[in-house]
């Protein structure tokens, strides 16, 4: 009896044995298959895109119409919440609607990214800024032709936890650019002290010891090679990388091929700013081109309603019809003059056509 208890065992384990081996070996010998799975995964991943939110639209629609509002900002950005400012700032920014007003009606001190590149914000506007948002970490003031070296400075020596700043462009921004390059680099002349131990970083920099990454498209090799002997700290136009710069991750507020509030926008429609035919730059390469002659989708919808309705009045039509005789037969039955004038006027016609 214990023999028997023994071997039965034995073989159940050898048998699940055998199976695993099979299914195993099946499971490792390639099918013809894949492609068609991977394409279905595909599919499955494309058709997972989750439609737009109720708050995405409905932002999308007020940018549309921004400068309808304009005026009455400073009224209404108290009550919005500072995430929905910020998206109605870069939609501002796009639509080449921003300027002072905009800026001091909807800068919020909780903001870490501003983006003001493009924009006709002057000195006045940027100083409101430096004051209202204290927490800045970066910074796009390229192509911004109503600043000047004055509201730059100040700027720069305000912020001291500025990692990432963006500048230049235009020809008055290069020239601003040139001439607040010195307030970046270390400042040497007013340190005390007898070993580097001993120096404040605070000394170094004039306002500017956290500040990491440069953006810069159109600057010198001269320029750069001064910038990378003088201020190693500041990489310039870093370059995206998996390794990143020196183990460092380079961010993407760093990067020249993205704007700095593409993230801020990324649940709007392109077609908000594309009212005034905003021109899609090198930066924003990754959002749809949008065609401002397509048609608008209130326009759709109309044209669509009206061609179901030309499609439809022909059936529309007959079943009147339909209806009509079905009364009068229900009304000839209930009556019963009106079933004998009926079964008069058969008699008659059947009367003439004998005599025909």
């Amino acid at each position: 009896m214990e023999k028997a208890k023994t071997k039965v065992p034995s073989q159940i384990v050898s048998s699940c044995e055998r199976n695993l081996r099979s299914s195993t070996t099946s499971q490792l010998k390639p099918t013809g298959n894949l492609s068609s799975f991977s394409l279905q995964t595909q599919l499955l991943n494309s058709n997972n895109l989750s439609p737009p939110s109720l708050l995405s639209l409905c932002l999308g629609h007020i940018g549309c119409n921004l400068e309808e509002i304009i005026d009455h900002l400073s009224d209404l950005a108290p009550a919005l919440p500072s995430h929905i400012k910020l998206v109605l700032f870069a939609i501002a920014r796009r639509r080449k609607l921003l300027g002072d007003v905009v800026l001091i009606a909807l800068a919020d001190s909780s903001w870490e990214i501003v983006d003001l590149s493009g924009s006709n914000v002057s000195d006045s506007g940027l100083h409101y800024l430096v004051d209202v948002c204290q927490n800045l970490k970066a910074v796009d003031i390229s192509d911004c032709s109503q600043l000047t070296a004055a509201g730059v400075s100040k700027l720069l020596q305000h912020y001291h936890s500025l990692e990432t700043l963006r500048w230049g462009g235009c020809s008055r921004s290069e020239h601003i650019a040139h001439e607040c390059l010195s307030l970046l680099k270390p400042n040497l002349t007013t340190t005390v002290g007898e070993t580097w131990e001993e120096l404040d970083a605070s000394e170094l920099a004039l306002g500017t010891e956290s500040l990491r990454w440069l953006v810069w498209p159109k600057i010198e090799k001269s320029t750069h090679k001064l910038m990378a002997l003088e201020c190693p700290r500041i990489v310039v136009n870093p370059k995206p990388s998996l390794l990143g710069h020196r183990g460092i991750e380079v961010p993407r507020e760093a990067l020249l091929q993205y704007a700095l509030d593409d993230p801020i926008v990324e649940n709007i429609d392109p077609k908000t700013w594309a009212v005034q035919g905003f021109n899609v730059s090198l930066r924003s390469s990754l959002l749809p081109v949008v065609d401002s002659n397509e048609i608008s989708i209130a326009e759709k919808f109309r044209l669509a309603f009206l061609e179901r309705d030309a499609r439809l009045a022909p059936k529309r039509a007959k079943n009147a019809r339909q209806h009509q005789r079905r009364s009068e037969r229900e009304w000839m039955m209930r009556d019963s003059k009106a079933k004998a004038s009926a079964l008069a006027s058969k008699v008659v016609k059947s009367l003439n056509l004998k005599n025909i």
